[in-house]
């Protein structure tokens, strides 16, 4: 006794295992087209962001280390200048503190106007940098009556007849724009 498979309406016979065949190749056609979408649509991108991002400046760390040196040698020249001026070596640290303050506004500014053309732009006193710094370029030497350098909170000092001295500071300055992304450490010196 032979069993006969059943008949599709067209008068082709069409078997469990063809049928399985069939759905299975169609699954396969509509995966590739939806690949070859996917694709398509990845390497497609929106004109202006292409174009904006060529549009932004490069930072110039040039003109932000200058920026900053003329900021800091200002808060150096008012702090001599200011009545309280003789600030013993015990006192340092309102003194830099007093530096830090001055100097902070000026970086929230120069961050300010940075964020206003795109770019974000993040500078931050540097202790570890501040303390090679002195290590390596602190006044001393034959015929000097100087005392030592510290760094504190990214300043440098320096003791000088019981007085403290400023003698520069480092700020690590980080910048990111869609053209650029650079982070440097910059040395600020008071002369």
């Amino acid at each position: 006794m032979s069993r006969r498979s059943p008949r599709s309406p067209r008068g082709g016979s069409l078997r469990g295992d063809d049928r399985a065949q069939v759905v299975l190749v169609a699954a396969a056609v509509v995966a590739v087209a939806f690949l070859s979408m996917t694709l398509a649509y990845a390497q497609l991108g929106y004109d202006a962001d292409r174009t904006a991002a060529g549009a932004v400046d490069v930072a110039s760390l040039g003109e932000i280390d200058h920026s900053l040196t003329a900021s800091f040698r200002a808060a150096v020249r008012d702090a001599d200048t200011d009545a309280e001026r003789d600030i013993s070596w015990s006192d340092r640290r309102s003194l830099v503190e007093r530096i830090r303050t001055d100097v902070g506004s000026d970086i929230d500014r120069l961050e300010r106007s940075h964020a206003d053309e795109s770019r974000a732009l993040a500078v931050a006193f540097d202790d570890a940098a501040a303390t090679r710094w002195a290590a390596e370029h602190c006044p001393s030497g034959r015929g000097r009556d100087f005392g030592p350098c510290r760094a504190i909170d990214g300043v440098v000092v320096q003791e000088r007849a019981g007085e403290t001295t400023i003698v520069a500071a480092a700020v690590r300055v980080r910048i990111v724009s869609p053209a650029e992304s650079t982070t440097a450490t910059l040395s600020l010196r008071a002369v």
